[in-house]
């Protein structure tokens, strides 16, 4: 029981760490569930991260 508690709760801190990434807080929170939080930082780190602002806005120089 102690071990699943630790794995939810690592998977958790990979989501929080996730949420200005690419996948976002429950991309990472699922896939970090899914298979094991190890792949989760693994997946994180390789992420890009989201720049504010950036969405969709164009330049019409």
């Amino acid at each position: 029981m102690t071990c699943m508690i630790m794995y939810v709760f690592f998977s958790l801190i990979i989501a929080f760490l996730g949420i200005n990434r690419k996948f976002g807080f429950w991309g990472y929170f699922f896939y970090s569930l899914l298979f094991t939080p190890i792949l989760g930082v693994l997946i994180l780190l390789a992420s890009s991260r989201i720049v504010p602002g950036k969405c969709g806005a164009t330049d019409s120089n």
